[in-house]
């Protein structure tokens, strides 16, 4: 007589292991078609998103469909690619509305744009990259805008700067060699080069980016203090090249070193000498 052997769930075992393993995979997966997503590449086709996260196109198709039932992506009408959803307002607004950094951010971001005719924005550090949670538009014509939930992560940048001069050497080093901060040409000397730069942003109090990621903009950065004294975020004042002298640069930085002082007085905390 043959006796079958039970199968898990009849032994009294459910696979939950195996069911966790699988469910934790289709959400890292749907994270990461998300993610493909940018203020740079607003639209993104299913061939493409299936290139960038390395998935079979009707695995990402079923992710799409899945997350267009939800509201978290929809199709463009004219092209028929996918763009973000405003489902994902619905998610991320009460994390936004409870963030104390952008409540007392915002009212000093108005002055200053009001004070500097440029774009104010608020920056928060998440793991390595550099994430916009508020922000006042220039009244320009011509400005630079970035829409809430743009991520940064290249060195140049003026709040990927900030971020990482408030960093250990060692980390800095181990995050640009992996990849994780993008520095063109990184040779040695080159890596020791932007290791000084960032010791001259600890410094004097704030970071410029004068065309470096973008032949026609300007950004400069300066760090804001929470009541403990870590690092809250930054302030950034976006401008297009052409309306920024080399002297005028040192004026819009410091109006933005001095926006950073207040706001981290409003959160309890004690500016950089």
């Amino acid at each position: 007589m043959t006796v079958s052997k039970p199968s898990a769930a009849s032994a009294g075992g459910n696979d939950n292991g195996a069911s966790d393993s699988r469910g934790a995979s289709v959400l890292v997966n749907a994270v990461d078609v998300l993610r493909c997503f940018t203020a740079e590449q607003p639209l993104q086709g299913v061939t493409e998103i299936a290139a960038q996260v390395g998935l079979h196109k009707s695995t990402v198709s079923r992710i799409l469909a899945t997350l267009e039932q939800e509201d978290l992506v929809e199709r463009d009408l004219s092209s028929r690619r996918f763009k973000l959803g405003l489902g994902l307002i619905a998610v991320a607004g009460p994390l936004l509305a409870d963030l104390d950094e952008r409540r007392a951010a915002y009212p000093v971001l108005q002055e200053l744009t009001e004070r500097t005719g440029e774009t104010s924005t608020f920056m928060v550090w998440n793991r390595g990259e550099s994430v916009c949670v508020e922000q006042v538009p220039s009244r320009q014509q011509v400005k630079h805008t970035t829409p809430l939930g743009t991520r940064y992560n290249t060195a140049w940048s003026s709040s990927v700067q900030v971020f990482l001069a408030n960093e250990g050497t060692e980390k800095v080093r181990a995050m640009l060699s992996a990849g994780q901060i993008q520095l063109p040409a990184a040779t040695d000397e080159n890596v020791e080069d932007y290791l000084v730069r960032l010791k001259q942003a600890a410094s004097q109090g704030y970071a410029t980016n004068y065309g470096e990621t973008s032949l026609d903009e300007v950004g400069v950065a300066a760090p804001v203090f929470d009541h403990r004294g870590g690092l809250a975020g930054c302030v950034m004042v976006a401008a297009p090249r052409f309306r920024v002298s080399t002297d005028q640069l040192q004026a819009l930085a410091e109006a933005c070193r001095q926006a950073a002082a207040k706001i981290t007085v409003r959160l309890g905390g004690q500016p950089a000498a």
